[in-house]
């Protein structure tokens, strides 16, 4: 709870597969995925549907918004979907915004934002609906190096305050470094041992 992991690889190793693995999208030809105790193999798909809705959330690298909605509705697209009361949802949608510093942006659309603003709701929508793991895919692979450094502190700030764990997918050694631990994968599996990323 509240670790941060980084898996780093060559293109081709397998990274993206493990996301898709985790998240349930894929299933492993061999072992298996356990997530809060429990199979992701065995929990059936409608129970893994549900998990993604709000258990396990994912950002990635062009942030995949809902055009048509506004900052603020897509940050509050989860609670939508889950039938959050309106109160609630509207209280939650304005403490997150407030949070990754877009308060002030909630009424506009995805194409008025800049690349981190864009980033920063991304964040704000996957913490709504308060994940035990956020899964990160080059979450500043299209950002410049102010955005991402401003990316990856808000990632680690967020992620202690709702105690999430994160495992990011990255090329970027910055990135890596600012997580707990590095994992390094290659056709498939772990290389080597799991590092402390301030070793």
């Amino acid at each position: 709870k509240g670790e941060r992991v980084a898996v780093m690889g060559p293109s081709g190793s397998g990274k993206s597969t493990l996301l898709t693995c985790l998240a349930g999208l894929e299933e492993p030809d061999e072992g298996e995925v356990r997530f809060l105790g429990r199979s992701l193999r065995r929990m059936g798909a409608d129970a893994v549907s549900e998990l993604r809705r709000g258990r396990i959330t994912s950002i990635f690298q062009f942030f995949h918004l809902l055009p048509t909605l506004t900052a603020e509705e897509n940050v509050a697209f989860p609670l939508m979907l889950a039938g959050t009361a309106r109160k609630e949802k509207e209280a939650r949608t304005a403490a997150l915004l407030e949070e990754v510093g877009l308060a002030e942006r909630r009424g506009a659309d995805p194409s008025d934002l800049s690349g981190g603003e864009l980033q920063r709701l991304a964040i704000a929508r996957a913490l709504i609906t308060e994940p035990a793991l956020l899964l990160a895919d080059e979450p500043t692979g299209s950002l410049d190096a102010s955005n991402s450094e401003r990316i990856l502190g808000l990632l680690r700030e967020l992620t202690e305050r709702h105690g999430t764990a994160l495992l990011m997918v990255t090329h970027d050694p910055e990135a890596a470094g600012s997580c707990d631990r590095i994992l390094h994968i290659r056709d498939g599996r772990l290389s080597g041992d799991p590092v402390s990323a301030s070793a």
